[in-house]
């Protein structure tokens, strides 16, 4: 008798099942191994993670002052080539190569434990591989039930929410092989000058910044293993895409627009949930130009009467006024003018004067105002007298005097 399974129910593991498992066995490794080192209780990480990767010569090394800057931390980054320092990863780096992901997570994990990274870092050059990204999706959800356990107790401040960020910049291939050659330019010439003058202070030469062959084989590396394995993360956490093949400036300039304000990943999701119904003010004011321009063609087509009185009341009675203040640039304005108490008219108003450039403000004041008096029984009847006071600011004329 054959006990064997028959050939349809065999099933062949994936190259990507192999990677999720082989993830798992490394980060329990890990994970245990800090647990029996430091206790769970001192299993405080930062708060707000960056995890920067890029293309060789993507310039990840120049940018991250600049990101540190724009998310306001403190702590120096990071550096996963910095931590791996043993005789056997240097010879893996010089090849092109990458070292092995249980050392370094291991590494990577018991530096974030140091206090001075508490409130958020700057992580450079992790996730690399596949089974590496598979570990940060460990590693976040461990975070998280360390948050959800000593939430409500005297710790929770040491265990917030984690806020995971991935930055990604990006150059094409030939960027890469140019910029990656151009350091090792500089960086021999350097040393060389260093030399000349007697001084020890040698920055490293990497083999891979002064060949095109190995600095070709170093983006492709990075480009089948990194960029692919970072783009899984993209439906986890929030995916900062950023083309750094622009000048300093410019990439600084990505660099801002990708940090846009993310509330779902600061806060709480029973405060998120909360507050997300209100609008992002950044959001209000990316379209608030071409929904003006709707408003005020819609007013043109449908209320053409309405429209063309509005623009008679800003012509004849308040331009005038705003012209006699134009040193200034700050106009008040009082009208008691029934057009005002159509709404619709008062926001035709304050629409035609924001596409003229003015920042419009209207209060309503109600004046009781005396109109007669009951002789018999000296009651005073009052009318109610409505009083519009419009707040014009513009940029105040600019007068050079001379001397």
């Amino acid at each position: 008798m054959n006990d064997a399974a028959p050939k349809s129910a065999i099933i062949t593991p994936t190259a990507t099942d192999l990677e999720i498992k082989d993830a798992q066995l490394i980060f329990n490794a890990v994970w245990s191994d800090l647990l029996e080192r430091h206790g769970r209780e001192r299993l405080r990480f930062p708060r707000e993670f960056i995890w920067l990767g890029g293309a060789p010569g993507a310039g990840k090394g120049t940018n991250t002052p600049f990101v540190a800057e724009a998310r306001d931390i403190t702590a120096p980054p990071v550096v996963i080539s910095s931590l791996l320092t043993t005789p056997q990863a240097v010879a893996l780096k010089n090849a092109g190569q990458m070292v092995g992901d249980r050392e370094v997570l291991g590494l990577l994990l018991e530096e974030l434990l140091d206090p001075k990274y508490h409130d958020g870092v700057i992580v450079d050059g992790f996730p690399r591989t596949k089974p590496q990204v598979e570990c940060l999706k460990l590693f976040y959800h461990a975070t998280l039930q360390l948050h959800a356990e000593f939430r409500g107790t005297p710790l929770a401040r040491e265990f917030r929410k984690p806020m995971f960020r991935i930055v990604l910049l990006f150059v094409s291939e030939d960027v890469s092989v140019q910029r990656q050659l151009k350091r090792g330019r500089e960086i021999r010439e350097r040393n060389r000058l260093v030399r000349e003058a007697g001084g020890t202070d040698l920055l490293e030469e990497r083999a891979t910044d002064l060949d095109v062959g190995l600095c070709r084989k170093r983006y492709k590396t990075f480009k089948d293993t990194t960029f692919d394995a970072l783009q899984s993360l993209r439906q986890i956490f929030h995916f900062h895409f950023v083309d750094a093949e622009g000048d300093l400036a410019e990439v600084q300039r990505n660099i801002i627009r990708e940090f846009a304000y993310q509330s779902s990943l600061e806060l709480s999701p029973e405060v998120y949930d909360l507050i997300q119904t209100i609008p992002i003010a950044q959001q209000l004011a990316t379209h608030a130009r071409q929904e003006l321009i709707g408003r005020l063609e819609q007013y043109e087509e449908e209320s053409k009467d309405l429209f063309c009185k509005v623009l008679r009341f800003i012509d004849v009675k308040m331009v005038p006024i705003v012209r006699a203040h134009a040193m200034s640039g700050h106009a008040q304005i009082n009208s008691e003018d029934g057009l005002l108490d159509d709404p619709v008219a008062l926001r035709m108003m304050i629409d035609v004067l924001s596409e003229r450039g003015f920042l419009a403000t209207v209060d309503l004041h109600r004046i009781e105002v005396p109109e007669r008096i009951n002789p018999e029984t000296w009651e005073i009847t009052c009318r109610t007298k409505k009083v519009y006071r419009i707040d014009v600011r513009y940029p105040p004329s600019d007068i050079r005097r001379g001397h």
